[in-house]
């Protein structure tokens, strides 16, 4: 997590944010992100009422009743909740940020599940109508052209500074998504990023039949290759690998995070693997050149692609044509399915959607004139030496992989029937409408939710106005208890307490990712009795991506999705039928 969500009032404006074509400003990033507030530290009293009012529609009155004893001693004057709150504060004096690093580590880096399914995002991009090798590859070097593009605009620091509510955003996030990779650790991972210095990354990594090639994609003056100089690249990589029985070594990066960094461990022992991962590690991105997927029926095609944004299929499909450590992963299937899975940890959405919008529109561009062309050098095909135990490393990722990929119930639905247009006809904000209809949805289907979806039905535009200000009640509960392990003192009670765990169990995890493009992002639930829901209002209809898991008996995504267009067209029917405000 970054300030992009937690922006406070106070932004001062500063005349060197508005966008520039005239090239690079020295220094424009770090003047622009030193004129951003720092994260406040909300007032201790007011996150412990909110947080008493949070859990009143969650839990039994004899719960509430303990944990308001709990929250009385906390409170005292001079007592435990005063020096963790001032030792917070300390915290904040001293960085941008108190809580970003924390985060880091302890919703991602110390994650221990697998990054696929549990963690990493995919994105469904509309489908291509391009139905050969031909059409994949030449489309393929256009979305790689459309990435340099905007790596350029990193680079210049040229980026247009995002705005909310007139007040300028964090851009930190967009300068940590190239040139990046996760490095599986015994109990903590890590990030590396080869995005500056003289090292600063040439290459992109390209994956076909489970080979993984290394692909320069800057001319000797420093000018990106072209659409068609990409292109050729291309074929020359889809003509040597066109064996398929190749062990899937990128199946690896799908394990639980403690056996992948023993395998990874294990790989580079090896002088050429180790070579190898590191060229991965090192490129700016990943493209995936996907085998088609199953034929499936019409109705259920989407959900198949979401299914093979995040997962690849399994191992007997396209998981091995990936290295799910690597933050951008764009997928271009030969039957004209595309998307992207990105790794979650340097960045949240809108980056990640900003980067896509920027790209999709850029493949529409048509082609420049072509001039001829020098000679380019063969891209260079990544070798590993496979061991019986890197084999046997491989088997057991396969096993577990594909367990999951039977576990993951997902399901794309479009809402048809209006868009973000009708609330804002209402005067209605579209995520507070689509937020209510997804606690009405989650309601009807038997259900009932903690603190993840606005903590009941009341107030949501209030509660995420103030996650939106630095006031987000777990944040600053998440940050007193890590206070209180970083200060070796015993953890209070108050964070001991089942209502705490029952408001920290996220059965109902949603996300809002709009975007200009007509695509969707779909996520795994965060908690195994859960769903996970994204959704990105269009003018005219809305991309709902649902998930559950199969081995839970209780939740359906199909079920889910049938609730929610349902909650939809009744709260439509509801406000038509309000009379009308003569104001």
């Amino acid at each position: 997590m970054d300030r992009k969500q937690e922006q406070a009032e106070k932004a001062r404006p500063c005349g060197l944010l508005k966008p520039t074509a005239l090239g690079k400003i020295p220094g424009r990033f770090q003047l622009h992100q030193e004129a951003l507030p720092h994260l406040p530290v909300p007032p201790l009293q007011q996150t412990l009422d909110r947080y008493l009012l949070a859990l009143q529609p969650i839990v039994s009155q004899e719960e509430l009743s303990h944990t308001k004893e709990l929250v009385a001693e906390f409170r005292k004057p001079g007592g435990v909740g005063e020096r963790l709150q001032k030792g917070l504060e300390r915290r904040a004096k001293k960085t941008e940020n108190w809580l970003s690093d924390w985060w880091l580590k302890t919703a991602y880096l110390e994650y221990r599940l697998p990054v696929v399914v549990h963690s990493s995002p995919g994105v469904v991009l509309p489908k291509q109508d391009f139905r050969d090798r031909q059409g994949q590859l030449r489309f393929a070097a256009k979305l790689i052209e459309g990435i340099l593009d905007f790596k350029s605009m990193i680079d210049n620091e040229t980026l247009p500074v995002e705005y909310m509510g007139g007040k300028p955003l964090c851009m930190n996030q967009y300068y940590q998504i190239l040139s990046s990779c996760r490095i599986p650790g015994p109990k903590r991972d890590s990030i590396v990023n080869y995005a500056k210095g003289k090292k600063q990354s040439r290459h992109i990594t390209v994956v076909h039949n489970f080979q993984f090639f290394e692909l320069d994609v800057y001319n000797s003056d420093g000018s990106p290759l072209t659409t068609n100089q990409l292109f050729m690249q291309l074929e020359k990589i889809w003509n040597t690998s066109l064996q398929t029985n190749k062990e899937p070594i990128g199946i690896l990066t799908t394990n639980h995070r403690n056996s992948w960094a023993k395998a990874y461990n294990n790989l580079l022992k090896d002088k050429t693997n180790k070579e190898s991962v590191r060229a991965i590690e090192k490129s700016i991105c990943t493209v995936c050149l996907d085998a088609p997927m199953p034929r499936v029926s019409e109705d259920v095609y989407n959900s198949r692609v979401a299914a093979q944004m995040l997962h690849g299929g399994g191992s007997r499909w396209n998981s091995g044509n990936r290295w799910f450590d690597k933050t951008l992963q764009f997928i271009i299937a030969e039957d004209g399915s595309c998307g992207l899975v990105y790794e979650h940890a340097p960045s949240e959405g809108p980056p990640i959607v900003a980067l896509l919008d920027h790209v999709v529109e850029f493949t529409k561009k048509p082609e420049g004139t072509t001039s001829p062309t020098v000679p380019l050098p063969m891209p260079k095909k990544l070798r590993f030496n496979i061991t019986s135990e890197i084999k046997n490393d491989i088997e057991n990722a396969k096993q577990n992989l594909n367990i999951m990929v039977e576990d993951l119930d997902i399901k794309v639905m479009v809402f048809h029937h209006f868009g973000k247009g009708f609330p804002k006809s209402e005067k209605i904000s579209p995520d507070a409408f689509i937020q209510l209809a997804l606690q009405l949805a989650y309601y009807r289907n038997g259900e009932f939710c903690s603190l993840a979806c606005w903590t009941g039905l009341h107030l949501p535009f209030l509660l995420s106005s103030q996650a939106i200000r630095g006031n987000a009640i777990d944040r600053h509960l998440l940050g007193l208890k890590l206070q209180a392990i970083e200060d070796l003192v015993s953890i209070p009670e108050l964070f001991m307490d089942t209502a705490y765990a029952v408001a920290m169990h996220f059965n109902l995890s949603t996300s809002q990712v709009p975007a200009k493009t007509d695509c969707v992002m779909c996520f795994g639930p965060v908690v195994p009795d859960g769903y996970g829901v994204c959704y990105n209002p269009m003018e005219e209809h809305i991309n709902f991506a649902i998930s559950a898991f199969n081995s839970c008996a209780d939740t359906n995504a199909a079920r889910m999705a049938h609730y929610l267009e349902k909650a939809l067209l009744d709260m439509r029917i509801l406000l038509q039928a309000a009379p009308k405000s003569k104001l």
